[in-house]
């Protein structure tokens, strides 16, 4: 009975992030940033950006590159691992109306893949930032939470995940970035 009333706000909460703002100028905002901010969630992004910054950086800022990176490609094991598993369908396959976009995903749901990457990404950078520029703190919290959650909201804006993916993504990719940062050097 819990497990039913969990699902049914869990279904609504979907809906409402599906359906965006309302207003023509604000909603056509809204979608395109988006449908933009949801690709930095993408393995093309997170390890050419981890890459970079490594190969690039100095310091602080080529250890948080070596840190994103190993915790992009490790947190993607279990990801791969509990996709396969569970095979939760996606929302646009399992509730009728859900918005998607125009090519989306019909492998499992559960945990979103995007979400994992870019907050396994983020926290090592959030991290040399805060290091690097201690007074910058409040910012550079807020900026990391405008982009991770702005590609959690579009994976569910998109019709691509549920609530409780994108939250177990944004932990798996936590815990892992926060483990990367913990084995290499700080």
């Amino acid at each position: 009975m819990f497990i039913g009333w969990l699902r049914m706000k869990e279904r609504r909460l979907l809906l409402w992030l599906n359906r965006g703002p309302a207003g023509a100028r604000l909603g056509a905002v809204v979608r395109r940033w988006l449908s933009t901010v949801t690709h930095m969630g993408g393995a093309t992004f997170t390890l050419s950006a981890s890459l970079l910054l490594l190969l690039l950086g100095e310091g602080a800022w080529e250890l948080a590159g070596w840190q994103s990176l190993a915790a992009v490609v490790v947190s993607h094991i279990p990801v791969a691992v509990v996709k396969r598993t569970l095979k939760r369908l996606r929302p646009y396959q399992a509730i009728e109306g859900v918005r998607t976009g125009k090519s989306p995903l019909a492998d499992s749901s559960f945990p979103s893949g995007h979400t994992t990457a870019v907050f396994a990404w983020i926290v090592p950078l959030s991290y040399a930032a805060a290091s690097e520029l201690p007074a910058w703190l409040p910012l550079i919290v807020a900026a990391a939470a405008l982009i991770a959650g702005s590609v959690g909201w579009s994976r569910m804006y998109l019709g691509l995940h549920y609530p409780s993916d994108v939250g177990a993504g944004a932990l798996l990719g936590t815990l892992t970035a926060l483990l990367a940062i913990s084995f290499i050097g700080s």
